[in-house]
């Protein structure tokens, strides 16, 4: 298998070497002695070889991951000693970025800081940014369906994505589609965000741009319990308003963030709005109407938060499970306002078996918003921790679905929501299943994607 992967690529682009994504059980497996196969990894340099690469999998029955920067978290990236994964690294280009129609062409193993950093030299922004932004690969993102810390103001991956250049599974192409939008047919290329590789492989993208707002305002609010925290967002939400950040925490998250608010339960909730300097302070000062009653905190919430921003990476939480026995994740849903209430109560209840329950509010829609979770703890023994750590997940998943939330709102599926996705899926898991056949009828890409099994 090697030798003929060799061919295609090179020798010095194939090794072999255990793979895995960040998934808190994969890495509590290998702290009890069960570390991830070695696998082959194969760096194609271009979208031929990646072409190539596929059809000889097919024609060989041999399974294909692709792999971005590695930073997810839900297991999606777990081949197994007899599959190949695509190393996406060498696609790293930033082809084109345009000023005037605000568009950006890149391949899909830039770096997600990279090209953030490459954008805000000429005054723009992607507005994309993920807890794991300095680990993460525009592939990736997409894979993911991914959702960044300023989704209210620019959206998410989903709305960034212009469109797509794709190696399907047989080794054909499909390429962008012209525009900032076309109705001649559906948007298909939307089905490979948050595909996780089930569909073929992504090496580029065109992607809406945006330019950097001239100003920047944010704020701390002190609520006295959770429930006005959140009728504040959505009050916020529903005028209209697309803040920057809008983050509300619980008073475990407040407490744990270092705010001890009015001593009884109090919770920060952290907003910026932004825009050009007359816009940003209108906003800003209907935020401090819309907020009335709450306690001003000034700026300082808003200047940590930014200090702070990219402290829970995906590498931080990786460092926190070396102990023996201890676990550690995040569980984000998302669901409508009424639900968000009785929705934090129960999943708390159910995730705090091991002392530690956080959740934040974030990523707002007029409709509703995000939930995100974290939770951990410690066994006596290593069973003790998996045990502890799937109740967690049972509850959590089990609860979103009986409240009508979804059981993932930017983490994706993999493996620790797999026996969860059909039930939130309903029919379209039929449309999901009979479009991966088409697209993948020898089972070549990824088997853990979005609900797969080997």
């Amino acid at each position: 298998m090697r030798a003929d992967l060799e061919k295609i690529v090179g020798s010095a682009a194939v090794d072999e070497r255990p793979v895995r994504d960040m998934w808190p059980l994969a890495i509590m497996d290998a702290r009890a002695g069960k570390p991830p196969p070695r696998v082959l990894v194969v760096r194609p340099a271009d979208r031929e070889q990646v072409a190539a690469i596929l059809r000889w999998a097919g024609a060989n029955r041999v399974r294909v991951t692709p792999m971005g920067g590695g930073t997810g978290v839900c297991g999606a990236l777990s081949p197994e000693a007899d599959e190949v994964v695509l190393d996406m690294g060498a696609f790293d280009r930033i082809v084109e970025v345009h000023q005037t129609n605000l568009m950006c062409r890149c391949e899909s193993g830039v770096n997600g800081l990279v090209l953030e950093k490459h954008l805000n030299e000429s005054g723009l922004t992607l507005g994309h940014f993920p807890s794991s932004l300095p680990g993460t690969t525009l592939g990736g993102l997409i894979a993911t369906r991914s959702s960044g810390q300023e989704s209210s103001r620019y959206g998410s991956i989903e709305d960034m994505v212009l469109g797509l250049d794709v190696v399907l599974p047989d080794g054909t192409f499909a390429e962008p589609r012209p525009g900032p939008r076309s109705a001649a047919g559906p948007a298909v290329h939307q089905l490979w965000l948050g595909s996780e590789g089930a569909l073929g492989v992504v090496v580029g993208a065109v992607l809406r741009v945006h330019r950097l707002p001239e100003a920047v305002i944010g704020r701390g609010y002190g609520f006295p319990d959770l429930a006005t925290g959140l009728e504040a967002m959505r009050a916020i939400m529903q005028a209209g308003i697309r803040p920057q950040l809008l983050r509300l925490y619980d008073a475990d998250d407040t407490a744990f963030n270092g705010y001890d608010l009015l001593d009884s339960g109090g919770c920060l909730l952290v907003v910026a709005t932004a825009g050009v300097p007359g816009v940003a302070a209108a906003e800003a000062e209907a935020v401090k109407t819309l907020t009335r009653g709450a306690t001003d905190l000034g700026d300082a919430p808003w200047v940590r938060w930014q200090d702070h921003r990219f402290a829970l990476s995906a590498e931080r939480m990786k460092s926190l499970l070396e102990p023996a026995g201890a676990y550690l994740d995040t569980i984000e849903l998302a669901a409508a306002w009424t639900v968000l209430p009785d929705l934090h109560t129960r999943v708390k209840t159910a995730i705090a078996v091991g002392g530690l329950a956080l959740c934040h509010f974030s990523h707002a829609y007029e409709q509703g918003c995000c939930a995100y979770f974290t939770f951990g703890g410690s066994g006596a023994t290593e069973q003790d921790a998996r045990e502890a750590y799937g109740r967690a997940w049972d509850g959590a998943m089990n609860i979103a679905l009986e409240l009508g939330a979804t059981i993932s709102h930017h983490h994706g599926v993999g493996q620790v929501r797999a026996r969860w996705v059909a039930d939130e899926m309903g029919g379209w898991i039929r449309v999901w299943r009979s479009i991966k056949d088409s697209l993948d009828p020898r089972g070549v890409m990824n088997p853990h994607a979005v609900g797969g099994a080997p």
